[in-house]
């Protein structure tokens, strides 16, 4: 492959972090689900993944979702891939995946 090509695909790289979707409300985990999100969403099976930017485009309306790219932002993550199988992160909230949400 041309090392040009490696060096400019390169320079589009953006970082993605995946974390667990415990860090989404019940009903955020919904509109993840059924495609109803705030802002630019790809649901998949198992999550979905989140375009967050760099800076930030825009403030989800879902709380939960709010205050993660609040910390997406300031840890310079541009996507984020919620999981189910995926780890919980140290200091982000857990909500249990049979609460209703408050």
């Amino acid at each position: 492959m041309e090392t040009q090509s490696v060096a400019s695909l390169r320079t589009h790289i953006e970082p993605l972090a995946t974390l667990s979707l415990l860090h989404l409300s019940p009903s955020t985990r919904l509109k993840l689900a059924d495609d109803e999100l705030s802002v630019n969403a790809y649901p998949t099976d198992c999550g979905g993944i989140l375009y967050v930017g760099a800076p930030r485009y825009r403030i989800p309306v879902e709380a939960d979702l709010a205050a993660i790219f609040e910390v997406a932002e300031q840890a310079g993550v541009v996507w984020l891939k919620f999981d189910s199988e995926a780890t919980v992160i140290e200091g982000l909230p857990v909500y249990d995946r049979s609460a209703p949400d408050a």
